[in-house]
């Protein structure tokens, strides 16, 4: 049976697992010398995932943050040569954002960060330890019973 206590414990300890896997990413990330913020990191990913180029109000929305924010991001990333903005051909006052080559090759070396940072926190278990993680963390993510939708999103 759980108390509150040993709930806050359990709290604690996501918390701490949270900023650990944070500090590994941020460790692997600057090895490979990328000159990308994980912020910068995590819009690239955003990125790759719409199927064609989003205009900016929509990476705020998906990244769930305010459109200044991915103004200042996008600016980044777009003088290093990742990212570029582009008119939207129906609507040439829109700006999309689109992804060059040099920020997939950047996409491409961060997955090996994120892969390399996951593969240092996952070493002490073993694989079975591994499968009952991923479930419980399936579990969490997908979210419980119990739990409620916001936004369209399990909470």
């Amino acid at each position: 049976m759980t108390t509150p206590d040993s709930d806050g414990l359990l709290a604690e300890q996501l918390l701490r697992l949270t900023r650990r896997v944070h500090r590994i990413q941020k460790r692997h990330l600057e090895q490979r010398d990328l000159g990308i913020t994980p912020a910068q990191s995590r819009l690239l990913r955003t990125l790759a995932h719409f199927g064609s180029p989003p205009r900016m109000a929509d990476l705020a929305e998906r990244l769930e943050v305010v459109p200044r924010a991915v103004t200042t991001l996008v600016d980044g990333l777009e003088a290093s040569g990742k990212v570029r903005r582009v008119p939207d051909p129906s609507n040439r006052r829109v700006i999309r954002i689109e992804i060059t080559d040099d920020g997939r090759k950047a996409l491409s070396e961060l997955r090996s960060a994120r892969r390399g940072a996951a593969d240092e926190i996952l070493a002490p278990l073993t694989d079975v330890e591994r499968e009952v993680l991923r479930t419980l963390l399936n579990t969490l993510v997908d979210g419980a019973p119990g739990t409620h939708e916001e936004h369209g999103r399990t909470c």
